[in-house]
């Protein structure tokens, strides 16, 4: 079987979080991602520490997995006409910079595109390349705030905003990017062209509140937070039991009388209260005091076999580490162990798309600053002499 992007070549000249998540899927997908890291000290992940890895970041080796690295001066008129010369044969350029980056280092779209019609430039960043903010720069705390996600995070009105707990728009930018460049390569397949992709943490914000933006689109009104309740339907969240947490989603009527049945309480569909969705969703607080009377009485494991058994929509609330023991983690390889030359072994996180026919790169560690430098020079023509001396003046890593 071969990999869906055998054959594509990827610039990341990105950092941190949301490039990287790009061209971390694309590399699983097949694609030869090489990062291209600034002098002296690389991706500013790498000094995310504590914690670490034998001296390596735990936060680099877990979102640079699977490409090659090189260690590439742009601020050098060389290295420069190095990166040119990349362009020349790949396919595709991530990056991001602020706006007016690329272009005063004079590699901007327009000159890239002049060098090779068919590349695709991706461009992330905090609001998008248009746009009153477009020169702003962007952090996922800030965007998850402007797009609406902290009004609805959290458990009321009266508590702090609260983010997610997880860098929601820088994830979701890079699978978004992802998505604009193999929508692209589908394009230059058809018309040859090349084209620009551009995306954000603002818009990959934005796009989590579907639900919410459904309800203030249609009221006027902009819904609050709800802690793990739903906006729509109801009972759907987390419960107390004897021991822990569960979440219980019984979210149409079908799985609502799955419930009832599982506590024994199936009077309660009786009561007009309860007995629609809309009925439940206004009396919700007075059904959870109801529910979490019932769910008290026994543990965890207890009420998940139950609920199980029934076919209610149902699981435990698991830590990290708890994620990394389930068993479903497990067969579906989504916490894998890669190697690194420095750090040796280390988890990371696996592909998260499975293919019937298309096959996905095994997976290697993140590359040390510079650790492929020579051979991608090499590849893309250099000689040994020209090589050592870009290393002598400090142009490569």
């Amino acid at each position: 079987m071969a990999s869906s992007l055998k054959g594509v070549r990827v610039l990341e000249m990105a950092q941190i979080m949301a490039g990287p998540t790009c061209g971390l899927l694309l590399a699983d997908l097949g694609a030869e991602v090489i990062k291209i890291e600034k002098t002296p000290g690389g991706d500013d992940t790498r000094n995310f520490l504590p914690p670490d890895v034998n001296g390596v970041s735990a936060a680099y080796l877990m979102m640079n997995r699977n490409k090659k690295g090189i260690a590439l001066n742009l601020k050098d008129k060389e290295g420069i006409e190095i990166f040119k010369t990349m362009v020349k044969n790949s396919d595709v350029v991530l990056e991001n910079f602020r706006k007016g980056t690329l272009e005063k280092l004079g590699i901007g779209y327009d000159e890239i595109s002049k060098i090779n019609p068919k590349i695709i430039l991706c461009e992330i960043s905090g609001y998008g390349r248009t746009g009153p903010y477009a020169d702003k720069g962007g952090f996922d705390l800030v965007a998850q705030g402007m797009s609406g996600l902290m009004s609805i995070t959290g458990e009321d009105r009266n508590k702090p905003p609260m983010k997610v707990g997880a860098p929601l728009t820088d994830i979701t930018a890079g699978l978004l990017a992802a998505t604009g460049i193999l929508a692209a390569l589908i394009h230059r397949d058809k018309t040859g062209e090349g084209q620009k992709v551009d995306t954000s943490l603002y818009e990959a914000g934005i796009v989590h509140t579907y639900w919410q933006s459904a309800i203030a689109g249609a009221t006027g009104i902009s819904p609050g937070p709800l802690g793990s309740a739903h906006p729509l339907t109801a009972p759907y969240q987390a419960f107390k039991t004897k021991d822990k947490w569960i979440t219980v989603g019984a979210s149409n009527q079908n799985t609502w009388l799955m419930l009832l049945k599982a506590i024994n309480r199936e009077d309660l569909n009786d009561n007009k209260k309860f007995s629609s969705n809309a009925s439940r969703k206004k009396n919700l607080i007075e059904l959870v005091e109801i529910l979490n009377d019932e769910l008290i009485k026994k543990t965890s494991e207890e009420w998940l076999k139950i609920f199980d058994k029934n076919g209610l929509p149902c699981g435990p609330i698991n830590s990290i580490t708890d994620m990394f023991k389930d068993p479903q983690t497990i067969e579906r390889e989504m916490i894998i162990e890669v190697n690194n030359k420095k750090a040796g072994r280390s988890k990371a996180i696996g592909m998260p798309i499975k293919f019937s026919k298309s096959k996905t790169e095994k997976s290697k560690g993140a590359p040390g600053l510079g650790e492929h430098t020579r051979a991608i020079m090499q590849n893309f023509g250099y000689e040994d002499e020209q090589i050592d001396e870009f290393y002598s003046r400090k142009i490569i890593l």
